[in-house]
């Protein structure tokens, strides 16, 4: 097949391309040319800020694609900006599970929605959830983007918490970077919020399987694992993964370091449920187990350039606790 794919430089996107070199597919990458890819996938490239996609529109018409698959549309302006100028072919578009209303009530601190979450749960009642709290994202929509995708025929996968190799978010450092400086106490909460993840080659296999189906137009999909462990478990196990033994102390919650908040005792969880995607594409996870070790031990070997060796705030919760 041959895929156009926007944004492809990163991480799921990166992912997503690498995998479709690997099938064999014939790939375009258009990207905004900040990162270009390490020679992993042989791929042509295209470079454009979204917002000027009209201006590469007709290479992209040349190009003659399959299907198109956006992994960045963040915001209504960003789907605007490229949907009048696509070719007739297969959509499929990144979004994510903060469009539903589980997701408004845990960040209100409440509790209100039935578990798990399916692709006709409730969503959101309110708009832009991170205006005034995150730079950059303050017309950020996935409830925007969604319904001119699925007007178009288009098909909507909306993931779970996304790790694994090249993870922008890293996710696992909060724990990692104890293991790397050989902490072996780590101050945590209860641990019991359930939110569903999914690994980054994960993802990629369901836009892979994806494409080229027939059943999947206008349609929305769930993607995620099956099974979810709380933060605590989660912890316990990326500890596993890394080799590292070290006992994990509960503290109060206010005295919690910043980055182990996730730790907290929650109410509202966002556990979803993926079998659509699981009996209509014929998707399905790889051992998360397996990914989870594949990623951690990468990240082992990638620090972050900016980490910080400063465990004050552990050692003054621990001093609390050991009292």
């Amino acid at each position: 097949m041959r895929i156009a794919v926007l944004g492809g430089t990163e991480f799921i996107g990166r992912r997503i391309v690498h995998e479709l070199a690997a099938r064999g597919d014939e790939v375009l990458v258009i990207h905004r040319g900040r990162h270009e890819p390490d020679g992993e996938s042989p791929s042509r490239h295209l470079h454009v800020d979204r917002q000027a996609f009209a201006t590469v529109a007709e290479q992209v018409h040349a190009f003659q694609p399959d299907a198109f698959v956006d992994t960045r549309a963040l915001s209504l302006a960003d789907v605007r900006a490229v949907l009048p100028h696509l070719p007739d072919c297969q959509l499929i578009t990144l979004s994510s599970m903060d469009v539903y209303r589980a997701y408004e009530r845990l960040h209100a601190g409440g509790e209100s929605e039935p578990l798990p979450l399916h692709e006709g749960s409730r969503l959101r009642e309110h708009r832009h959830p991170y205006r005034g709290k995150i730079p950059g994202l303050e017309d950020y929509e996935k409830l925007e983007v969604e319904p001119e995708v699925l007007a178009r025929g288009g098909t909507v996968l909306r993931l779970g918490m996304v790790y694994g190799e090249h993870d922008t978010q890293r996710r696992e450092e909060f724990v990692l970077r104890r293991v790397r400086a050989g902490r072996e106490r780590i101050p945590v909460g209860p641990g019991n919020w359930l939110w569903t993840r999914v690994y980054v080659g994960d993802v990629a296999g369901a836009v892979l399987a994806t494409l080229g189906s027939s059943a999947v137009a206008g349609e929305v999909f769930n993607i995620g694992e099956p099974e979810t462990r709380g933060f605590g478990g989660w912890v316990r196990q990326i500890l596993a993964a890394a080799g590292h033994h070290a006992e994990l102390v509960e503290v109060p919650e206010e005295l919690l370091p910043e980055d182990l908040v996730f730790t907290k005792a929650m109410r509202q969880h966002m556990l979803v449920c993926s079998a659509k995607a699981r009996r209509l594409l014929g998707w399905c996870c790889a051992d998360p187990d397996d990914s989870l070790a594949r990623s951690v031990a990468w990240h082992l070997r990638h620090a972050p350039e900016d980490g910080t060796d400063d465990f004050s705030a552990d050692d003054r919760a621990l001093a609390v606790a050991g009292r």
